[in-house]
């Protein structure tokens, strides 16, 4: 489950950044209250996600899968004009969130120096 609220944190990622730049330096009320509610939604559930995912593999699935997302839609929309290296670029992110998700990772024991221990 923290894999599915990871993704659609993402997305949400998405959301907020188009909103950010449909609202016009937060002068546009209705894209401003997208950005608003979608960024706080997102961070939560990148929060949430954590709580079960390294901190690092997490935050790099989510601004990849975000940006990804937010790029594609932007040449979808035409805002952004769409190349093959682009698209070939954007299949290599989600390529690498993939393999992010693929990999199985333990998180990492810290040790302490017996120096310092108590």
């Amino acid at each position: 489950m923290p894999w599915v609220i990871l993704l659609i944190s993402a997305v949400l990622e998405a959301v907020w950044a188009t909103a950010l730049g449909a609202s016009n330096g937060f002068t546009r009320l209705g894209p401003t209250i997208v950005f608003g509610i979608a960024l706080t939604l997102s961070m939560l559930g990148l929060g949430y996600a954590a709580k079960s995912i390294p901190i690092g593999t997490a935050y790099a699935v989510w601004t990849g899968t975000g940006a990804a997302l937010t790029v594609a839609w932007a040449m979808i929309m035409g805002g952004e004009a769409a190349s093959v290296l682009k698209v070939l670029f954007l299949i290599g992110i989600v390529g690498c969130v993939v393999g992010l998700k693929l990999t199985h990772s333990e998180p990492a024991e810290v040790s302490v120096p017996e120096s310092h221990a108590a």
